[in-house]
């Protein structure tokens, strides 16, 4: 009776086995295809802000990146010592940061020296370079008007946001780039944040415009480098 039951119970046994591997196969192949489309939604989403962004320059009026966008870009942040060039979103909500840093706060950039510019961004996409930046790094903004305000970052700090108050810039000229902490967290939404903050520096500031026009021969080219390098007093 004993070999009977065990006889019978084996395939039984083997068939569960076989249907909840397979269901975690199935499970584990959405789950790593949601991640990796995540990041090829942010690297897509880059690349249609940048065009958006040059027509902004051109005709100064908000361009958004596609018919259907609730956002639309409002600046664009380079860190060039580790190959940083993302645009930034008109606000931070969370459909805005699937694709880009977002600006905390109203109004757009400016350039007005005394207004500070906060910028968040999610820890595993657009802002996972942030846990390289390190003390002293040079950070450029360019404003709708062509123009580049210059940082060089003063302070690194962890704020949980339970018991302090996150930085709100008000009054200072500062660059602030928050995201969450830590860096490697399982699971999103925690209550830490992780702070940059960057001082403005005096810089020589040359729009679009005059860069290009000042190039050797009117290169297109050699007025982009100029753009792209830092001219500190």
């Amino acid at each position: 009776m004993d070999l009977v039951t065990t006889v019978s119970r084996t395939p039984v046994t083997l068939r569960m086995t076989w249907i909840v591997a397979s269901l975690l196969l199935v499970f584990g192949s959405w789950l790593i295809g949601q991640g990796a489309w995540i990041h090829v939604k942010a690297l897509a989403a880059q690349w249609l802000l940048q065009h958006a962004w040059q027509e902004t320059l051109t005709t100064q009026q908000p361009v958004k990146p596609w018919p259907w966008a609730d956002t639309w870009p409002v600046g664009r942040l380079m860190v060039p010592r580790l190959g940083i060039n993302q645009i930034i979103l008109a606000d931070a909500s969370g459909q805005s940061l699937a694709f880009g840093p977002g600006k905390l706060g109203n109004g757009e950039f400016s350039d007005d020296d005394s207004q500070g510019l906060l910028l968040s961004g999610h820890r595993d996409t657009h802002f996972l370079f942030v846990r390289d930046v390190q003390l002293g790094e040079r950070m450029r903004v360019q404003t709708r008007q062509g123009n580049w305000r210059s940082f060089v970052v003063e302070t690194l700090e962890v704020v949980d946001s339970r018991i302090d108050t996150l930085p709100t810039n008000e009054g200072k000229a500062d660059l602030l780039l928050i995201t969450c902490y830590p860096f490697d967290a399982v699971l999103p939404g925690g209550p830490l944040r992780y702070v940059v903050t960057a001082k403005r520096v005096a810089s020589k500031v040359i729009s679009q415009t005059v860069a290009s026009t000042r190039a050797a021969g009117g290169s297109r080219g050699k007025g982009m480098m100029r753009l792209a390098s830092w001219e500190l007093r």
